[in-house]
């Protein structure tokens, strides 16, 4: 027979994980309605705002009507993957509109893979596999592509070049030291030696 401990620990950590639900609200669906569970439903619908990124009151419900489709499994919505979904939006916090959207598509891209890879799992036929495996290819590399997008779009489309190569041609010029690239815009540090780059 196992009992379940009554420590003071053990109330800090159901304390600490009543205080995680009421401030990371949960998402439930009754009767084919979105439910978000929190004591207050206004501060509710705020929190769940702020954590998936956004703007207002209609954004959030439309973000939410979106995954709920897409969670469908058979043609109904599926609370399950509807709850990771949403928690998985929430870890990557979304800071704008387009990260909310992005993520979203994300999530549902992820969800779509994983589906596909199943498929691919449960099948002998090899027409099917074949058509899967491009279909799972094509959803992982637009993963990919949408963790560059997000990361892009965070850092507001810098992207640092580091060149470790010296190669200076007859008639050429040549600026030593540590080079930076963002956004076509070139800055040069002089004067520390061990990176260069080619200037016609």
């Amino acid at each position: 027979m196992t009992t379940s401990p009554t420590s003071p620990e053990t109330t800090a950590l159901a304390a600490g994980d009543q205080a995680a639900t009421i401030a990371s609200p949960k998402v439930r669906l009754r009767r084919r309605r979105i439910v978000i569970e929190h004591p207050d439903p206004q501060a509710g619908e705020t929190l769940l705002a702020e954590a998936l990124g956004a703007a207002d009151r209609d954004a959030l419900h439309g973000l939410l009507s979106q995954l709920v489709k897409a969670s469908a499994v058979a043609r109904k919505p599926d609370q399950g993957t509807l709850a990771f979904m949403v928690s998985t939006l929430k870890s990557i916090a979304p800071r704008d509109s387009l990260e909310s959207m992005l993520a979203a598509q994300m999530v549902s891209i992820q969800v779509a893979t994983m589906r596909t890879a199943c498929r691919l799992a449960c099948t002998d036929d090899v027409q099917q596999q074949e058509s899967l495996t491009r279909a799972l290819t094509r959803l992982s590399r637009t993963f990919a592509a949408q963790i560059e997008a997000l990361n892009r779009h965070r850092s507001n489309g810098a992207c640092a070049i580091t060149v470790q190569n010296l190669s200076v041609q007859d008639g050429g010029r040549a600026v030593v030291g540590n080079l930076t690239q963002h956004a076509n815009l070139i800055a040069a540090q002089p004067g520390l030696v061990g990176a260069g780059a080619v200037l016609a």
